[in-house]
């Protein structure tokens, strides 16, 4: 019998008649610890310790006998088992599946790097987290414990502005927020440009009322400060409110 303690908010994935945390599993074969933990629900990038009869081990171990297994998420911590931690807990980039198109909207207005196609199938989703490593954000338990996935984090909220708080906390983004620095279409940064340059691409009352432009450098669109820039502003001070909190 293997018996697992979740702490945390791990206990998000556990299902409702489980209680207090705790989870028993019974073993026919050699299994890894991965395999035990994800039988549970929970997905291995949502897991950044994990002590078997007190000793920290990483997803690999393999089980054979009865034993204790304490399962801790990101945000836990254990001075002695620095070295055994599974997260990185500095990863800037990201990359969401289709359903999280607001989330994304609010991260880029932050200035944070998340590739984002709505059209981007599972497979191709897994791929670009591995290859470039990046952090993949969903709400697809399964896609999350997809075996090449090393980094990611499951929504818990369907709530966008929610959403956008939980990924500034669980990466500790704070520090590296820089609004209105990232195209919102592509993703690519902005740059200052002189409005000689992006003439043509303006409306005539643009024209008339504007003079401090930016351009992305990936798309070309060009940005000002219209009332498009104020409804931004205040879903900017919405977050701050809610991440200040």
């Amino acid at each position: 019998m293997v018996r697992l303690h979740i702490y945390g908010d791990l206990d998000f994935f556990l299902g409702p008649r489980i209680r207090g945390g705790k989870v028993d599993r019974r073993l026919s074969e050699k299994t890894s610890i991965k395999d035990v933990i994800e039988s549970c629900g929970i997905p291995h990038p949502e897991v950044d310790l994990i002590l078997l009869n007190g000793k920290a081990v990483d997803f690999t171990y393999a089980i054979t006998d009865d034993t204790e297994i304490e399962v801790y998420p990101a945000g836990v911590q254990f001075p002695n088992f620095r070295e055994k931690h599974l997260q990185v807990h500095t990863i800037t980039e990201f990359v969401a599946d289709g359903h999280l198109g607001k989330l994304v909207r609010d991260l880029r207005l932050l200035g944070i790097d998340v590739a984002y196609d709505p059209a981007a199938e599972d497979r191709q989703l897994v791929e670009i987290a591995s290859r470039n490593n990046r952090a993949l954000l969903t709400r697809d338990r399964r896609l999350l414990m997809h075996a090449a996935v090393q980094h990611g984090y499951y929504l818990r909220s369907q709530n966008p502005l929610e959403q956008t708080i939980e990924v500034l906390r669980r990466f500790d983004l704070g520090a590296i927020l820089s609004p209105f620095s990232r195209c919102l279409r592509c993703n690519a940064l902005l740059e200052p440009t002189e409005k000689e340059k992006v003439i043509g691409q303006l409306e005539p009352l643009t024209k008339i009322y504007y003079s401090k432009f930016r351009r992305c450098t990936g798309c070309g669109q060009v940005y000002w400060s219209g009332s498009h820039f104020t409804k931004l502003q205040k879903r900017l001070e919405q977050i701050r409110a809610n991440f200040g909190g």
